[in-house]
């Protein structure tokens, strides 16, 4: 029947607002179980952007194959399901995605149970719908076969000192304020990739020596603009950093909204999501690969412990803070500059790469507009950096690493049969 190819800031909040934010732009059953899976994984779970991009990937990798075997339009993603086409799409789609939904948050299956039985309700009954229900069965059964035992949830945690008073070397990430944390999902740089081959492909370049001038310049760029209390950094700069925050869920509003706006069909919409975030979960996973091996220390560490770092050019401030709390993890290269620059691949595939667009962000309660997919991805580099809590070369880094997955990973999967 199958051919299977290949192989934090208010969540709750944050789900709430999702839904109020893209009830307009809902225009199908791949739109519908996107909110649905967004609000499961980022709001209920409170799962990290790392997990939750991963996890999203999953569940529209198997929504695309549900609806392409009935559309037959684009190349299968994992598997191609014997289907006709007056199989209903949406039905399959509901499907697909409350299996693998299912799969990976167990203890939501009630609440998801009662949201599936709602999307098939509203599909007229007979055998176009059984059809499609089993469709998507097929699809989400091959996609949870294929990420079982693929890395997620490992042992790995980047390397740290046993306490905050017994620092590593200059140069060298450990925990930091607020809460001296080590990422969880550090496993992440260990998962099996959705769409290129190996993740160590792509790492990023070194961090810039301690002792260099490049280093020094941007130390004193963060330094300044970056602090809580910055008094060079703007208003609308203050804005850029509250509003990414938020991280990658943006660019899921930017997705719904065009998607809405350009009136896209049922595969298309699918297609979209699942290069969105398959593309946008690779690039994260390149990047873990790449912090676990660089180790980099963060802005905060490094300005705090500056006298430590053999630079003249650099001057140590042991009360420094920045604007926005540091992650738990390595500064070198940035995963919002990655997954955005590959979001940014992603969506330019389908709407072009002069598109204008907005949305209003849960973070900062404002709303910014671009006049195209690179403005956006431009901005986020920025952000980071008044944020506080990356050095700007690992935002410029990351961004490349984001680039170079997006374009490799979809060259290779989602094309016109």
């Amino acid at each position: 029947m199958l051919s299977i190819r290949g192989r934090s800031l208010g969540l709750c909040l944050l789900a709430a607002a999702l839904i109020a934010l893209s009830a307009s732009a809902r225009a199908d059953a791949v739109t519908d179980w996107n909110v649905h899976a967004v609000n499961a994984l980022v709001g209920t779970a409170a799962q990290s952007p790392t997990v939750s991009t991963i996890h999203l990937a999953m569940v529209h990798g198997a929504v695309y194959d549900a609806v392409n075997s009935i559309d037959e339009r684009y190349e299968p993603y994992l598997v191609e399901v014997r289907a006709r086409n007056w199989y209903s799409k949406d039905a399959a789609a509901a499907s697909a995605a409350y299996r693998v939904l299912a799969s990976i948050v167990p203890a939501q299956q009630p609440a998801l149970g009662a949201l599936y039985d709602a999307s098939l309700a509203a599909i007229p009954d007979g055998r176009a719908k059984d059809g499609g229900i089993a469709v998507g069965a097929v699809a989400a059964a091959a996609m949870i076969a294929a990420r079982t035992n693929d890395g997620r949830f490992g042992a790995y945690r980047f390397p740290a000192p046993a306490t905050p008073q017994d620092p590593w070397p200059a140069g060298r990430w450990w925990p930091v304020l607020p809460g001296f944390g080590n990422d969880p999902a550090a496993w992440v740089k260990d998962v099996d990739p959705f769409l290129i081959r190996d993740a160590g492909r792509y790492r990023s370049a070194a961090p810039d020596p301690l002792t260099s001038r490049r280093y020094a310049r941007e130390f004193d760029e963060v330094k300044s603009v970056g602090a809580l209390d910055s008094a060079t950094r703007t208003a609308d700069q203050t804005d850029q950093a509250r509003f990414w925050a938020e991280g990658p869920q943006p660019w899921t509003r930017f997705a719904r909204q065009l998607s809405a706006s350009h009136g896209l069909r049922t595969i298309e919409s699918a297609r979209m999501f699942a290069m969105l975030y398959t593309a946008g979960a690779d690039s994260l996973i390149a990047v873990w690969h790449s912090k676990a091996h660089w180790l980099f220390w963060r802005p905060i560490t490094a300005i705090r412990e500056a006298d430590r770092d053999g630079n003249p050019g650099t001057t140590a401030d042991p009360a420094w803070l920045p604007l926005i709390n540091t992650p738990p993890y390595p500064d070198q290269p940035s995963g919002l500059a990655a997954v955005s620059a590959a979001m940014a691949e992603a969506l330019e595939e389908v709407f072009g790469r002069r598109e204008r667009f907005s949305t209003t962000s849960v973070s900062s309660g404002t709303t910014r507009s671009y006049r195209s997919f690179d403005e956006a991805v431009d901005e986020v580099v920025d952000a980071r950096v008044y944020s506080g809590i990356h050095f700007r070369k690992a935002d410029e880094d990351g961004k490349e690493v984001g680039t170079d997955v997006a374009r490799d990973g979809l060259r290779r999967y989602f094309e016109r049969d």
